[in-house]
């Protein structure tokens, strides 16, 4: 029995790439083990999305090297990394599989094994809901219902990566979490580049796919993934509020706005307005008030100047998100965004000194409104003997006391701290 150790980093769309090619492995009979030295072959999924977490990927890539056992590398890197060939540099006999190419792992396993470099990095246009994965969670399973998107960034190297919008037909996406219910899941990630924009390509929408997955039977949650104000304008906004309102749906919005400044958006080729983006939060606000708001704001693109870091920070101030990700710019190869002219390093991290602390600040002050709140708590995260779970709003619960993963609880919210909640059980 072969034996292959994996790690993953990135997005929730890598995660699943990588709980695929681990299911398509097992099935063929290898055998996942704990630590790269004890493998016969060992695979990591990369992330390319920012500088430095391509600088992680060079470091675990070196320390996968040096136990001297074939190597895989899967993700976007993999992908995007053709003129740069900083893993290549490292391990010239590391095997390459893109994310679109992902059902080719068994096969460029065996031949990695048997000392063959593989490149397989084009897209195979196959779906990947319904294939074998291994989860690294028991309860939550996460469902891929697209790849690729229809924007251009300037600063996105994930579109290298990915490519152009694939969405995955509706049937087999159901399909996927039928299975995931009688295997005992119990929340679903949807998960994609841009969940707002799935399904334009085979003329169906979001909002149609969450109708349909929500009258699946069982008791259940889903997650909807990450999503761009800019293809807001192609959904009918009001029918997905109203798949929002379903009780089997975490009322959790990520719609990312990136900045609050238009001239900015504007040279990111966003697509959008600031004002577009709040009137989004107000209607989404208005029928949903106990909303959980994620937004992304990138610090430092070229071109940004005070003002418009100012209107960020007002923007933030004016629509308080419960949760707000931030990354400072850094240019990745073969975006628009590269030949720019950078805002100077000491501005960037100054900047994004002052809109963490806001941040902080407004996610402890809308979690402090919990407090006395009691309902109903899935517990879907074990971590070192600490059980958390979500409410329907996806706020996360540290639950003190005997629980076990997959229970709905009866929770009071006793306390509050930035990033959690603090239970108890009834």
């Amino acid at each position: 029995m072969v034996k292959v150790y994996g790690e993953f980093y990135g997005c929730s769309a890598n995660k699943a790439d990588h709980e695929i090619m681990l299911g398509l492995l097992k099935k063929s009979g290898f055998k996942t083990v704990g630590s790269p030295k004890e493998a016969d072959i060992n695979l990591i999924t990369t992330c390319a999305v920012k500088s430095p977490t391509v600088a992680r990927m060079i470091f675990r890539s070196r320390e996968l090297t040096k136990v001297n056992r074939p190597l895989i590398v899967a993700g976007c890197l993999s992908k995007i990394d053709k003129e740069r060939k900083l893993v290549e540099k490292i391990n010239p006999k590391a095997s390459f599989i893109g994310p679109d190419a992902i059902t080719d792992i068994v096969d460029v396993a065996y031949a990695t094994l048997n000392g063959e470099k593989v490149l397989s990095l084009e897209r195979l246009n196959e779906e990947k809901v319904s294939l074998p994965h291994l989860r690294t969670t028991p309860i939550i399973d996460i469902v891929e219902i697209s790849s690729g998107c229809i924007s251009n960034c300037s600063f996105c190297a994930t579109k290298l990566a990915r490519g152009d919008l694939h969405s995955y037909r509706p049937h087999a996406i159901r399909e996927q979490i039928k299975d995931g219910i009688k295997d005992g899941c119990k929340e679903f990630w949807l998960a994609s580049q841009d969940s707002s924009a799935y399904g334009r390509d085979i003329d169906t929408s979001l909002p149609e796919l969450l109708e349909s997955v929500t009258r699946l039977e069982g008791r259940f949650f889903i997650r909807v993934g990450m999503m761009n104000p800019l293809h807001f304008k192609k959904v009918e906004i009001r029918d997905l509020i109203e798949a929002f309102k379903n009780e089997k749906i975490y009322k959790f919005l990520h719609l990312c706005v990136q900045s609050g400044s238009n001239k900015v958006l504007k040279i990111m080729r966003r697509g959008y307005t600031v004002e577009g983006f709040i009137s989004y939060v107000e209607l989404f606000r208005k029928e949903i008030p106990e909303l959980a708001l994620a937004t992304d704001i990138i610090v430092g693109h070229p071109g940004e100047e005070d003002v418009d870091f100012e209107k960020t920070i007002q923007l933030i101030e004016k629509i308080r998100p419960d949760i707000v990700n931030i990354s400072k710019f850094g240019k990745r190869p073969g975006t628009h965004a590269e030949k720019m002219i950078e805002v100077p390093r000491t501005v960037v991290d100054e900047r994004s000194r002052e809109l963490s602390k806001l941040v902080r600040k407004i996610s402890y002050e809308r979690n402090k409104k919990w407090v006395g709140w009691k309902g109903k708590v899935l517990v879907n995260i074990k971590n070192n003997g600490t059980m958390i779970g979500s409410n329907y709003a996806y706020k996360p619960v540290l639950i003190n006391g005997p629980v076990k993963l997959g229970e709905f609880l009866d929770i009071r919210i006793t306390g509050a701290k930035r990033n959690l909640l603090i239970g108890e059980c009834l």
